[in-house]
């Protein structure tokens, strides 16, 4: 990984999300919007990775998994429009584009190298080649503020935020979210309903170049470019938190 490729990620992000803008003011039917913007942002993405990276394997929400990234020594992941929900309903700005790279370091690990979170309707993009200062590290807020999704929380984070009296703030797409906890509008994101790789790659990407803590909601490593490409849970919150937050999770999952 070369310094490069933050800027590789940071612009095509960016990038991507002018093109998604410049789609969702022409307006429309937002179902045909929606297909449109996922096939819009895949199809550059894909096909400047290609032309900038072409040794590269990428993954992408969009297309086809191809087998061959599990033997790569590099692999971007790539989520073309996440929170595509959101970007059909007029005026939210809850929704984002994900490339990330993820380099191998052993015969069987690898971590994320590089990455970029793009917030088109914010007009804001957050990458790790200038990682943002990242909120406060005190822990001296309360209540804490912790950000679910709008449309299916986990009902284990309602019992969490009745344990330590946490405040539940609903958005959009997952990058939304954690760009909420690395901006210092919310303290942690905590999702156990599922999801994929593409969904938290890229934003895990930047909020550990911010400083703050990721990891599964078990304490454990969260791993990418992995056989199966499902991701069960996922913390992210600032560290002075993340004691408090885990043993929370421990409790009220009645985990050992």
């Amino acid at each position: 990984m070369t310094g490069d490729d933050h800027v590789l990620a940071r612009d095509l992000a960016g990038q991507a999300g002018q093109r998604l803008l410049e789609l969702r003011a022409q307006g429309g039917d937002p179902d045909v919007l929606r297909k449109a913007g996922d096939r819009l942002s895949h199809e550059f993405l894909t096909a400047a990775l290609a032309g900038q990276r072409p040794g590269d394997v990428v993954l992408s929400e969009e297309g086809a998994d191809n087998p061959a990234r599990l033997g790569a020594r590099r692999v971007w992941i790539v989520d073309p429009l996440d929170g595509t929900r959101e970007f059909g309903e007029p005026g939210r700005t809850d929704w984002a584009v994900h490339v990330t790279l993820w380099e191998r370091t052993g015969d069987a690990s690898g971590e994320l190298t590089a990455g970029a979170v793009a917030l088109p309707a914010q007009g804001t993009v957050l990458s790790t080649l200038e990682p943002p200062p990242g909120p406060p590290g005190d822990a001296a807020a309360t209540p804490l503020r912790i950000v679910v999704s709008r449309s299916r929380p986990p009902s284990f984070v309602r019992d969490i935020s009745g344990l330590i009296n946490a405040e539940l703030v609903p958005l959009g797409s997952a990058g939304a979210k954690v760009a909420a906890v690395i901006c210092g509008e919310v303290d942690a994101y905590v999702h156990g309903g599922g999801f994929y790789e593409w969904d938290t790659a890229a934003p895990v990407a930047v909020a550990r170049a911010a400083g703050l803590h990721a990891s599964r909601i078990d304490g454990s490593a969260l791993a990418y470019n992995q056989p199966d490409l499902l991701m069960p849970d996922i913390l992210v919150c600032r560290p002075a938190v993340a004691g408090t937050l885990l043993q929370a999770i421990r409790e009220v999952t009645n985990a050992p």
